[in-house]
């Protein structure tokens, strides 16, 4: 495997670096790889519910590919309904994606970090069509034996992982909005796992639930 983590140079002040490019699976796509697989994740930080990743591959013969795209961004920088609209516009033009989650009872066994990467791992096997290397935001993956590069910010500059960050949001909001069903008064739906001061009152007056990450440092307290 060729695992090699790339630093990015600071932006200018002429820089967008909120537009991200094909640039990185240009050169990779010169090289001859032709399934070239971003990645990223959604929920590393939140109190409850799953770590979810996504892995897209985009094609490497469609001119107005960026066009159809121009409007993809890191996830966190779009609305919930921007989100919604682009993932469609994602899914008819990528090759394939793929979806990877791990619930809180494996980030309790054996941390965020793995579970991480092991919800990466999951993504990429449900491809359904192989990866021939990884462009991966911030982690590396040593236990898949694949070429990749590990990008800080890589959701901020590369099309494939800012693709793949949309996916995985939009799939795990998904998730949660169907853990408020199961475990209802905790607000899910709302703030999607996340610490907010909603979030802390009803863990307060409800205790935690089997959604919740028991590992996490806000929940350690409660089982005190």
């Amino acid at each position: 495997m060729v695992c090699r983590r790339l630093r990015q140079r600071a932006p200018t002040l002429n820089q967008e670096i909120s537009t991200p490019s094909l640039s990185y699976e240009k050169r990779l796509w010169a090289k001859g790889y032709r399934y070239v697989a971003g990645l990223d994740e959604a929920g590393r930080g939140a109190w409850a519910g799953p770590v979810v990743a996504a892995a897209v591959i985009l094609p490497p013969d469609h001119e107005e590919l960026t066009q159809h795209l121009a409007d993809v961004r890191d996830s966190k920088m779009l609305t919930p309904g921007r989100r919604e609209v682009l993932l469609e516009a994602i899914r008819e033009h990528a090759v394939a994606l793929g979806v990877g989650s791990v619930p809180p009872s494996e980030i309790d066994l054996i941390g965020i970090v793995p579970a991480t990467r092991r919800a990466m791992a999951l993504a990429v096997q449900a491809l359904s069509a192989p990866a021939d290397h990884l462009l991966v935001d911030h982690l590396a993956l040593p236990d898949l034996q694949l070429p990749q590069l590990s990008m800080p910010k890589g959701d901020v500059h590369v099309l494939s992982i800012a693709a793949a960050s949309i996916v995985a949001k939009v799939s795990r909001d998904q998730m949660m909005i169907q853990l408020e069903d199961q475990f209802p008064g905790y607000g899910f739906a709302r703030h999607k796992g996340y610490g907010t001061p909603q979030h802390r009152a009803a863990l307060n007056m409800l205790g935690p639930s089997n959604a919740h990450r028991m590992s996490f440092a806000p929940l350690l307290s409660l089982a005190c």
